[in-house]
């Protein structure tokens, strides 16, 4: 599997603000089940739920880590709203989903030292169960690029 970014648009219209892009990349969840990684329409940019899933293996990334399985999933979100446009600073949500609650801390850290200056709006749950079990955080978010 190759680790392939690529963005493609499909619109009606020619409008900047009505036209839709999406990102996609070789993450092996994408192209079982059919979704985009990261859609912009207008300003708009929404964010799939990102684990530290491997586009080049498929393999889960730092099972041991959620801080480390935050910090890649930040990166691989920051990437999808660059490659629509963006960038960090126009995150104004994120929505992180923890495996563990005594993993707060470190997923807090993460989002600290990835995020701090941007200070978005950010919910964290617990208790989830992910697709894969070495999975310990999935985060989603939203950007307004104006």
């Amino acid at each position: 599997m190759q680790d392939t970014h690529t963005s493609t648009m499909s619109s009606g219209s020619k409008d900047s603000m009505t036209e839709t892009r999406h990102y996609r990349t070789a993450n092996p969840y994408e192209l079982e089940f059919g979704y985009s990684r990261a859609v912009r329409k207008g300003p708009f940019i929404t964010v799939s739920g990102t684990t530290s899933t491997s586009p080049l293996t498929g393999v889960v990334q730092h099972p041991d880590s959620a801080y480390e399985q935050t910090r890649t999933t930040f990166a691989e979100i920051i990437t999808a709203i660059e490659a629509l446009g963006g960038a960090k600073a126009d995150v104004v949500r994120l929505r992180m989903f923890v495996k563990k609650e005594q993993d707060a801390g470190d997923v807090s850290r993460a989002l600290k030292e990835v995020f701090g200056e941007v200070a978005p709006a950010a919910t964290m749950v617990f208790g989830m169960t992910f697709v894969n079990p070495d999975m310990r955080v999935e985060i989603e978010a939203d950007a307004i690029v104006l």
